[in-house]
């Protein structure tokens, strides 16, 4: 990653800084990747990996600038850590933090980043573990460039994803080596299902994992945390809803019912906000009211800060005066921790989330605090019931993501523009910022789904890379990958797309034309209702195994309707699935049901290719036979591919079909909305994207892909007949106005 470069400083000397930092990071690269092939004959490495410009002393100068030091922060936690009256017994010998909330939201609210504040590393995933003379940290590889460059020289960090790299258990217990140790964590963040697998890889070893419930983070976190949001909720209308509250409560007890469940306790934030058509400002990207639900046959309890709750809120959730069934009754957020145990004497089955895909369950906390023998483990009912969309959730869905088509169009016709003007080029980070003015510009919209990525170069090789303030100039040699998204009231968006402003490498149109068959291939698919999902994933990763690549990502997620742009259950991937038709993660689809279709290709500090749609399951046109109806997909996102890499003599007659069906879908879609809403120059380019190409035989891509001499003519035709059509409508007004 390239440091900025200032218009003061002198050119040569700026230009052999950055070669010399490029070498240094590429040296340290080769070293770690040297090092984990030679571990790989040893089981585990346990010391961690290379950092670069570590140790301190030696590269004192050269600290990446996003670097935080976390001196002080260790050691008030260490403090922390040997206070009786804190953690309630003798001192602690190892602490975890992890990424999670009360909630075990995928993102979590500034307040609630513990992690990253004892860190210093901004990633969404990762574990920190803190003993009384070490500090590490594990992250996955999305974030492992990333967390080098964020945390200080104090901590170690662990590669996973590696065969070589230990798990937290793993690490503790090589560490203590037969000496008793207490390792603390607090059971309001982890997951039940996490906390039990710790519990059962320390048996029979002398490590025991301790639950400390005043939070240890939370007692040194004194300055600078971000209050929550002080945003109340608010209604969703059944207009974008398409179905009462009332009514899926009615669906949530039916499932409790064959389930003999007396209890059902909801923690996940956004099947609160689903059951109750209601919609929250309390996570970044995520439009979700924090509480806690609890659903018996006789009532409805709702565990939510009261200054939350607006009177036309509680007016809608039937609050006043409520003593029967289909009303919700009130409580303070922080009574839900003693009603829990209260009302359980009551039950005699308690109906705990166990995880499912996305979502992570509930809290080892949550289970503490209910009798085991009263507990029943299962997902939520409210997962199947929201990914299955009704007809007005569909269709808003679909008009949400043409309003989001419209704003890609504009933003991309209007890049290729000034990248043409300007050369010296955008930055990823001006990209982030000109997109998502575009995209808040539209109609109902609610802001982003989730932060825009927008990687260049080596950075379109990172999945999830987001510009930070060191980040890249856009150029005309390599790929740039937009993954990017949008809240609206009738829907949620999510599309990722690469562009191209040079002319591509053979070896980059190759990348990205294995990414569109594959894309493709799935897309086009025609399979029975009963095919599980990680079934078809090879139809995604078919062209890339014939050349020997993968991508270390799934292939679709599901995606809500004005909720998470990752919903469970539906995930696209044969990675780390099983043939277990009840596994969460192995669904059969059903129509009403919206996924993402998202092969990708990256090459390692070069470039990558990732192509993202979002897909409606519908009802295929053939007969049902024996027992089986035949579904198909719907493609919802509608925004053009780049024809300058697509080498369309690897694409089939059936490839080449598929593609101009879809670009006169987006002709005839957006075009038309493009024009109604005057936006010339994003109508043009749409035009040139989508030109019809022959279905067989050779093709001349550079005569579809040639700016024509006369498209400025063209531009001021529409130009013209959209200002004669205002004057028109003028005329009239005037008119009508005067007699």
């Amino acid at each position: 990653m390239l440091f900025p470069v200032t218009k003061h400083e002198n050119q040569g000397q700026s230009k052999m800084k950055r070669t010399a930092i490029k070498l240094i990071i590429v040296a340290v690269c080769l070293i770690d990747f040297t090092i984990g092939q030679g571990l790989q004959n040893s089981p585990i490495n346990y010391k961690g990996f290379v950092r670069i410009f570590c140790p301190v002393d030696k590269y004192l100068e050269e600290q990446p600038k996003n670097r935080v030091d976390t001196s002080m922060k260790l050691t008030l936690l260490r403090a922390e850590m040997n206070r009786i009256t804190t953690i309630e017994g003798p001192p602690l010998d190892a602490y975890i933090v992890t990424s999670d909330d009360e909630h075990q939201s995928e993102t979590v609210h500034e307040h609630d980043r513990r992690r990253e504040y004892i860190t210093g590393f901004q990633g969404s995933s990762g574990d920190a573990l803190v003993t009384m003379n070490k500090a590490v940290l594990w992250t996955d590889g999305r974030y492992h460039l990333q967390a080098d460059e964020q945390i200080d020289c104090k901590w170690t960090i662990m590669k996973e994803g590696r065969e070589d790299v230990p798990t937290i258990t793993q690490w503790l217990i090589n560490e203590f080596n037969g000496r008793r140790a207490r390792v603390g964590a607090d059971p309001k963040l982890i997951p039940a299902f996490r906390w039990k697998l710790w519990e059962k890889q320390f048996e029979n070893t002398s490590v025991s994992l301790v639950p400390v419930r005043e939070n240890l983070i939370d007692n040194i976190w004194k300055v600078g945390r971000k209050e929550y949001s002080s945003l109340a909720a608010f209604v969703l209308d059944d207009k974008y809803s398409g179905k009462p509250w009332q009514e899926k409560i009615k669906q949530v007890r039916l499932e409790m019912e064959l389930s003999s469940a007396d209890a059902l306790i909801i923690t996940a934030l956004d099947e609160i906000a689903w059951l109750f058509n209601i919609r929250g400002s309390d996570l970044p990207y995520t439009p979700v009211l924090r509480a806690y639900t609890i659903i018996t046959y006789g009532a409805i309890h709702l565990y939510a800060p009261r200054n939350k709750l607006k009177r036309s809120t509680e007016t809608h959730l039937k609050m006043d005066a409520c003593y029967h069934a289909d009303c919700v009754k009130w409580h303070n957020y922080t009574s839900f921790w003693y009603d829990i145990s209260t009302m359980s004497q009551a039950w005699n089955t308690v109906w705990l989330p166990a995880p499912c895909g996305y979502a992570q369950g509930a809290s080892a906390e949550i289970f503490f605090s209910i009798p085991r023998e009263k507990h029943l483990v299962k997902p939520s009912p409210v997962i199947h019931l929201r990914a299955e969309k009704n007809e007005v959730e569909a269709k808003g869905m679909r008009n949400s993501h043409i309003r989001d088509a419209i704003a890609m169009c504009d933003f991309m016709s209007y890049m290729e523009e000034q990248m043409d003007y300007d050369t010296e080029g955008w930055d990823e980070k001006q990209v982030v910022r000109a997109l998502d003015e575009f995209r808040l510009e539209q109609n109902l919209s609610r802001g982003l789904s989730f932060p825009t990525i927008a990687g260049y170069g080596p950075n379109a090789a990172l999945p999830h890379y987001e510009p930070s303030n060191i980040c890249r100039r856009i150029g005309t040699d390599s790929t740039l990958v937009i993954d990017s998204g949008g809240q609206y009231d009738d829907g949620t968006t999510d599309i990722t797309r690469t562009m191209h402003f040079g002319i591509p490498s053979p070896e980059q149109k190759d990348a990205y034309t294995r990414v569109l068959i594959g894309s493709i291939q799935l897309s086009s698919l025609i399979f029975p209702d009963d095919l599980r999902t990680d079934q078809i994933d090879v139809l995604a990763r078919e062209t890339l195994w014939r050349k020997g690549e993968d991508y270390m990502h799934g292939s679709s997620h599901g995606i809500g309707h004005f909720l998470s742009v990752h919903e469970p259950p539906i995930s696209i991937s044969y990675l780390g699935g099983s043939a277990n038709p009840s596994d969460c993660n192995n669904i059969r689809l059903k129509p009403g049901y919206f996924l993402s279709i998202e092969p990708g290709y990256y090459k390692d500090f070069d470039f990558g290719v990732r192509l993202e749609n979002i897909v409606e399951v519908v009802l295929a046109d053939k007969p049902k036979q024996w027992g089986k109806n035949y579904l198909k997909f719907r493609e919802v996102t509608l925004v053009p591919y780049e024809p300058k890499l697509i080498n369309v003599e690897m694409l089939t007659s059936a490839q080449r079909r598929w593609l101009n069906q879809y670009n006169r879908r987006i002709r005839e879609e957006i075009g038309r909305e493009l024009k109604l809403h005057l936006k010339v120059r994003a109508f043009n380019w749409l035009e040139k994207k989508t030109r019809v190409i022959p279905e067989r035989g050779p093709v001349n891509m550079d005569f579809f892909l040639a700016s024509h001499s006369n498209s400025l003519i063209h531009e001021n035709t529409y130009q013209i007949l959209f200002s004669i059509f205002i004057l028109h409508h003028l005329c009239r007004l005037l008119f009508s106005i005067s007699r």
